[in-house]
């Protein structure tokens, strides 16, 4: 063989292994980034609604195994009184990155009393959210996310709530947090016959303080499709919760394909799987969800970009 040949066989064969490692690099970084609600392992945990309840000692165990399936991150529905499942936020941050997994998110809440409804005036609220802000801002969260709230008797006290969850936002951001509100079904409903709960929303707060963690099941049993908020409210919803009746993508009626296609529109930063209820066990069901959500060709690697 002579040496210019040789040169060129050499060469090319550093050019296919070039690529070769380049393809395996993308292939080793395209990992689907995809977080899922504490709140799906509840029975497993322990159930946040409850702060008496004791937590599962195997804490650490559980994480590791949601890792083990895929899940890249983690929303906490275990706040109480300045802890998480019973952990200060330091420990709960280590533990949570130990399972080699992302502290995201926490769902937590403070309703408002009837008094603070009536006067406007909702400062006693705020001292809870800034002990709140600083426990997440300990734990490493980039989001908090109130899971819900009532419907209002009057547009009056859902324009009170709209101004309290501004200045809630806006406490968060000044920490370095951003603040969400989680759908259900029932805000796709009038109040006083004049107005739809979610668009009110949506239209009296201010899209720097407050973002929608849209719940793409919910919304519709609320009647509504995904898709058409999307192009109506377009960069509001910086995470979706995934969800199905059960197991994702088992039922057929929630159309992921055209939700997933659309995320861009949507502003879509995050998704965070959330499982109410298993047709088998809670381990099998999240499982399975994520593995639909994997294999799904309309799912990107990450939305965080």
């Amino acid at each position: 063989m002579n040496s210019k040949f040789y040169l060129i066989a050499l060469f090319a064969s550093l050019m296919v292994a070039s690529c070769t490692t380049v393809q395996a690099q993308k292939k080793a970084n395209s990992k689907k980034e995809i977080a899922i609600q504490l709140y799906s392992v509840r029975d497993i945990i322990g159930n946040y609604s409850n702060p008496t309840e004791k937590y599962n000692a195997d804490f650490t165990a559980i994480l590791k195994k949601l890792a083990r399936m895929g899940y890249t991150g983690v929303e906490a529905a275990g706040y109480n009184d300045g802890k998480f499942y019973g952990k200060s936020p330091e420990e709960f941050k280590r533990e949570v990155e130990a399972a080699g997994l992302q502290v995201l998110s926490s769902h937590c809440a403070k309703s408002l009393t009837e008094e603070e409804y009536a006067s406007g005036d909702f400062t006693e609220s705020l001292k809870w959210w800034d002990k709140c802000i600083a426990a997440h801002k300990a734990a490493g969260m980039a989001y908090i996310v109130t899971p819900g709230t009532g419907v209002p008797k009057t547009v009056k006290d859902l324009k009170t709530y709209c101004d309290y969850s501004n200045e809630i936002g806006k406490r968060c951001k000044q920490n370095g947090l951003l603040y969400g509100y989680h759908n259900h079904s029932h805000e796709f409903q009038k109040v006083e016959n004049k107005v739809v709960m979610m668009d009110y929303m949506i239209e009296n707060t201010n899209p720097e303080y407050v973002f929608i963690e849209l719940d793409v099941y919910w919304i519709i049993i609320g009647k509504n499709s995904p898709v058409d908020y999307f192009n109506k409210y377009p960069g509001r919803f910086k995470a979706l919760h995934i969800k199905d009746h059960r197991e994702i993508g088992q039922s057929g009626m929630v159309g992921f394909d055209a939700i997933f296609n659309n995320t861009k529109t949507a502003g879509v930063k995050h998704i965070i799987v959330e499982m109410e209820q298993s047709s088998t066990t809670i381990e099998e069901g999240v499982k399975t969800s994520i593995d639909y959500l994997l294999k799904a060709p309309f799912v990107k690697a990450s939305y965080n970009n």
